[in-house]
């Protein structure tokens, strides 16, 4: 304790005796007499205080000659004060702890007003605020307030659409929030829970997949895109129709992508045509566009309607209006074909995408023209991914002088590289910034190994040795990590402890991993969109070249049906709806 804790120590001191006798005096008439061990040992903590407090500026063996002097009744200091040189913060809190326990000093005897101590506690967690409520029962009303726990709750980001009036007991909702996170987690690790494999459509292959939110969205070769959500377990999932499906029947081109968000659904097709579907105004598409060539890329905003495509050597935003009529926001001319495209979230009036041609690395803002994010020559981008502010993807190192291929994060706001990452002798397949931590990615590489990336160091926090193929997809949360591999198995790690959870496999590449804190939505897509030899002839009996769409969901005790992993996923294709099996004993 230094010099200026001990004069604060002595201010508060005198003070709080100064009240304490004060309030003696107006409540109870002095006693004739004290108990002489009582008093003894009263006038001993006071000396042992008056010694601490006179001692603060005195050196250690001044200190130690004041405690072993006689007090003015002739008897030595107390054992604790002959201690002061080598404990000081010692004794202060023996002092504390002993004043604590008598009668004549009352530390807790303060009234306050009840807003000012709602304003006090508002500064303790959870477990402070239970110790308080065992203080007393004027602390317990505080402690258990129901505004203390509401705020618990929004700061732990638990029910951050409710109000304070929702609920009668905030504590309680917060324990059983706790209990269900503990639950799910414990499911989550010992593969706890069911699985259920998504309808095919016949005779037919899978080409893309998205979800958002639990719907599940899937184009095929035969043009038909499906809608899942797994939501409410309703696997019988509407065909989304198509302009030209009672014209032409069975001509239909590839679906080339799909994707979803909470309001629409999107599919591009192999001959350049684009359909928009809303998803509560029906089956029908909403809008039916067509571009001169294949489309490349194509994206949709996860919250707004803005919808990106890239086709031939030009990038196009669309949006409604207010009338819900969809025209062009914006359209983009580009020097090389696209290869990645993502729209940034948040963007509020005006959209904004990142776009990657080869080498080029585009920033399409729909109110400027496009700007050069990133351009060096012979060191294409292999993967993008963007959050609100920033931009992450990686680039490819080649031509004599090899530095190792890299992942680059920029900033979008202020248009300049902010960290390059890994320095691997493998390409990077794959990276996850928009769903990762704060200040933490993600990615995959040919190198068969998964990296977490820190953005504050830019250093790789954990490296984990995958797939043997390669790394084709990655998410991950703040305590695991779901990975799919090019040789189709997917993994989940618990990356805190460096340790494989469990894995499951399938025949095909993964191409799509989505998971929360309950449900996880996993897709194995063909790398080719034709079955050839011998199963062409047979193909409807081979239902294992059409690719895999499987939905597992860790909330057991609200599932309605008792599904679960099945024991070979590449052999259990004859029925639609996998059928029960225990999970662990199979």
């Amino acid at each position: 304790m230094d010099d200026h804790g001990l004069d604060e120590f002595r201010r508060r001191w005198q003070e709080e005796l100064a009240q304490a006798q004060a309030l003696r005096k107006r409540r109870r008439p002095r006693r004739p007499e004290v108990a002489p061990e009582h008093g003894e040992q009263a006038s001993g903590y006071l000396a042992l205080a008056q010694d601490l407090l006179e001692g603060a500026g005195r050196p250690p063996a001044a200190r130690a000659t004041r405690a072993e002097r006689p007090d003015s009744a002739g008897r030595s200091r107390s054992p604790l004060a002959r201690e002061g040189a080598g404990g000081g913060e010692q004794l202060v809190d023996q002092l504390i702890r002993d004043l604590d326990e008598m009668d004549d000093v009352p530390f807790f005897d303060i009234q306050l007003p009840y807003e000012l101590a709602i304003n006090i506690f508002q500064y303790l967690d959870r477990r402070d605020l239970g110790r308080c409520a065992q203080v007393s029962k004027t602390w317990k009303v505080i402690a258990e307030d129901e505004v203390l726990w509401y705020r618990l709750c929004q700061q732990d980001g638990r029910l951050p659409e409710s109000s304070i009036s929702d609920y009668s007991c905030w504590k309680r909702v917060l324990r059983e929030c706790r209990a269900k996170e503990h639950m799910l987690r414990t499911n989550w690790k010992n593969r706890r829970g069911a699985v259920s494999e998504l309808e095919h459509v016949a005779d037919a292959v899978l080409c893309d997949v998205h979800s958002h939110d639990g719907v599940v969205i899937a184009g095929y070769t035969s043009g038909d895109v499906r809608v899942w959500d797994t939501r409410t377990w309703d696997y019988m999932a509407p065909s989304l129709a198509s302009e030209h499906e009672e014209d032409e029947p069975g001509t239909q081109p590839y679906v080339s992508f799909v994707r979803i968000n909470s309001s629409l659904a999107v599919a591009a097709y192999e001959d350049g045509f684009l359909n928009i579907w809303g998803l509560k105004t029906g089956k029908h598409p909403v809008r039916r566009l067509g571009h001169g060539a294949r489309i490349q890329a194509l994206a949709l905003g996860r919250e707004d309607a803005t919808v990106a495509a890239a086709s031939a050597f030009s990038v196009v935003m669309l949006r409604p209006d207010e009338e819900g009529c969809w025209q062009a926001a914006a359209e983009f001319e580009v020097q090389k074909l696209v290869d990645y495209l993502e729209l940034v979230p948040d963007t509020e009036r005006h959209p904004v995408a990142v776009a990657t041609a080869g080498d080029l690395v585009y920033l399409l803002k729909a109110d400027a023209s496009a700007r050069t994010l990133h351009c060096v020559y012979g060191q294409p981008a292999t993967c993008l991914d963007v959050s609100a502010t920033q931009a992450a993807f990686g680039v490819k190192s080649l031509g004599w002088v090899h530095e190792g291929n890299k992942i680059l994060v920029y900033s979008l706001d202020v248009e300049r590289c902010l960290s390059k990452l890994g320095n691997a002798l493998g390409d990077f397949t794959c990276v996850n910034l928009r769903d990762s931590p704060p200040n933490l990615m993600v990615s995959g590489n040919r190198d068969r190994r998964v990296r977490i990336h820190d953005l504050r160091t830019h250093q790789v926090a954990a490296s984990l040795s995958a797939h043997q193929l390669g790394v084709s997809a990655v998410q991950m949360d703040d305590w695991k990590i779901v990975s799919g591999g090019e040789e189709g198995l997917v993994s989940v790690w618990d990356y805190r402890m460096n340790q494989k959870l469990w894995e499951v496999h399938s025949r095909h590449p993964v191409r799509h991993i989505a998971f929360d804190s309950h449900s996880l939505i996993t897709a194995n897509v063909p790398s080719e969109r034709v079955v050839r030899g011998a199963d062409l002839d047979n193909f409807t009996t081979h239902r294992r070249h059409q690719g895999l769409v499987q939905a597992y969901e860790f909330a057991v005790d609200q599932l309605a049906l008792r599904s679960s992993l099945p024991c070979d996923t590449t052999a259990s294709h004859g029925c639609d709806h996998v059928p029960a099996f225990p999970w662990g004993g199979v």
